[in-house]
């Protein structure tokens, strides 16, 4: 299902965008992970990305947003990007965490060319727990993650599943 938000700006409702479990949580760590992609079927890379981390023993699924498909920022001349929101719970620390998400984005075809360019998989790490941390290669809460629509509009739907 498509709910059209605006000309530019759209949600999608698919089998796993969003998701709740009703499992008990294994791990200790809550984070938020922002998933985005705008080069070749990102709609069903997500749906492989909730599969494949759905059987990682190193994270649990929580639960998902709808997917936004809105315009890019930074660089603007490429297509509109696909972004949405996976809560987990884990045991890796946020470096660790980092890390494995680094490898899943390579798993997934990513190649790093430029700031801002056009990709088959971005994961970031928007939340953890209550942390604030900040060095070279990482910083939580995800700098500008409250200017962003491609993060406030996904992070509303979660807060209402999330809200009994």
């Amino acid at each position: 299902m498509r709910r059209v938000l605006d000309s530019q700006t759209s949600l999608y409702f698919d089998t796993y965008f969003p998701y709740t479990t009703r499992k008990k949580l294994k791990f200790k760590h809550y984070t938020v992970i922002g998933i985005g992609g705008n080069l070749g079927d990102v709609r069903k890379r997500f749906t492989k990305l909730f599969l494949w981390l759905k059987n990682s023993s190193l994270v649990q699924i929580i639960s998902t947003s709808p997917i936004l498909k809105n315009p890019p920022f930074g660089f603007k001349e490429q297509l509109p990007f696909f972004n949405g929101l996976i809560e987990l719970s884990t045991n890796l620390n946020p470096k660790k965490l980092l890390k494995f998400l680094l490898s899943v984005e390579e798993r997934f075809g990513r190649v790093r060319t430029f700031k801002n360019a056009p990709r088959t998989l971005d994961l970031d790490i928007i939340f953890y727990d209550n942390l604030r941390y900040k060095d070279t290669t990482l910083e939580i809460p995800h700098p500008k993650w409250q200017e962003r629509q491609s993060v406030l509009i996904p992070l509303s739907y979660i807060q209402k599943a999330n809200i009994k």
